[in-house]
């Protein structure tokens, strides 16, 4: 039997409209529940040993529709579709995929970019996960991929885009290289284990994906654990779903963000040589959670080297050195690193960021391109696929269920 691929896409878009409805149909059950009665944990479902949220973005492709092109183009212009950017221009409007980086502020969820095409989605990762809680620190020594000067910069361009310092030993920290040490930071002692993973992605605005998130962690019975945790990078975005939705869970900032920022400021307007025995001390600090040494010795630098001015270019030290002070004064409360690692709790985002990666297999490229309508209904696909509890099997059971077994046909007029 052949089937085409418009077929397909239908039949996939049919039905991925038809699991955005019931998502939707349950955040609004979930929001009709009384203020006092959120967190009760529904019937049947058992509190985890740890529950955790992460959220992240990703970017993909949304072509305007035909009505929002003709309304923006001038009086007789041709409203052909621009063509797709080039893989230069696509990497330079999303170089990471997720959060803010050193030079560039948290803002808003539809950020301007060099392609008028680029839009952001909301992913959340819902973590039933398991640890232990330790009366002192099961791993005071930072993991050493962070003290290496191949594995800090690779790091720090892979999420901060950090310049080479120079008179570094190495030109660049190629993708194709080996991180050293890389499973250090997934093997570290004490790190929280995952029982159940799920995802939910979304092109929804904040205000709408927060419900969203907080709906999807009460049916996984995550607001009756008695650790909580919402991890994030410094979005700001991510913070205002916290304060509205999980403001009684421990709030982490993502330790690598925080350490691009460290890695930066510490080498800016520095040789390598220089700038290098810096950041170790640091981002050591850093990682014993001691975030106000850092800032007493970062200030000084700051009156150092002045305050930056609209002369001052992304990436010039003054402004990264401003930015990595603004950064670390505005999160210093969500970076108790040693204080988590005793409790049990992850430090790092890392989770969402490698769903992010696995949606944007799907949906992200050059050549790709979605109305909203589409987006929204394959991005509820794919968080469904990734989902470790399988949401698809439930779906079709309802979808078998509710079927007559009739076909209607419309009467044709005589």
């Amino acid at each position: 039997m052949n089937i085409s691929a418009k077929q397909v896409e239908r039949l996939t878009e049919r039905i991925g409209h038809e699991r955005v409805a019931e998502r939707n149909a349950d955040t609004a059950t979930y929001r009709d529940r009384p203020l006092a009665r959120r967190e009760d944990p529904p019937p049947d479902v058992a509190a985890p040993q740890l529950a955790v949220v992460e959220m992240d973005g990703g970017r993909l492709q949304i072509r305007p529709a035909k009505d929002e092109v003709a309304a923006t183009a001038p009086a007789g212009a041709a409203t052909a579709p621009a063509p797709p950017p080039s893989p230069e221009a696509a990497t330079a409007s999303d170089p990471g995929g997720g959060g803010a980086r050193p030079g560039e502020p948290d803002g808003s969820a539809d950020r301007p970019a060099r392609s008028k095409h680029w839009r952001e989605e909301k992913v959340g990762c819902l973590l039933r996960m398991r640890s232990e809680v330790s009366d002192v620190d099961p791993c005071p020594e930072i993991p050493s991929v962070f003290v290496n000067p191949l594995g800090a910069l690779k790091l720090a361009q892979e999420i901060g885009h950090c310049v080479v310092p120079k008179g570094t030993p190495f030109e660049t920290a190629k993708p194709e290289e080996e991180e050293p040490a890389a499973d250090e930071r997934r093997e570290r002692p004490g790190r929280p284990e995952i029982d159940k993973r799920r995802v939910v992605a979304s092109r929804k605005g904040v205000e709408q994906f927060g419900p969203l998130l907080a709906a999807a962690a009460w049916s996984m019975g995550l607001f009756s654990a008695a650790r909580r945790a919402f991890v994030a990078d410094g979005l700001s975005e991510n913070w205002s779903v916290y304060k509205r939705y999980f403001s009684r869970w421990t709030a982490v900032l993502d330790f690598v963000h925080a350490m691009t920022y460290v890695y930066a400021a510490a080498m800016a307007a520095r040789a390598f040589a220089e700038g290098w025995p810096v950041y170790v001390r640091w981002i050591e600090w850093v990682w014993a959670g001691q975030v106000h040494q850092v800032l007493a010795e970062l200030t000084a630098r700051h009156q150092e080297v002045g305050q930056a001015t609209k002369e001052d270019k992304e990436g010039s030290p003054r402004r990264v050195i401003q930015e990595a002070l603004t950064y670390l004064n505005n999160h210093q409360d969500k970076m108790r690193y040693d204080a988590y690692r005793k409790a049990g709790l992850p430090l790092m985002s890392s989770h969402v960021e490698s769903t992010v990666k696995q949606i944007n297999y799907r949906v992200k490229g050059t050549e790709k391109f979605w109305t909203e309508e589409g987006a929204e209904a394959i991005l509820q696909l794919r968080a469904d696929y990734l989902s470790d509890d399988e949401p698809m099997d439930d779906f079709w059971l309802r979808r078998q269920a509710a079927a007559t077994g009739q076909r209607r046909y419309s009467r044709r007029s005589a």
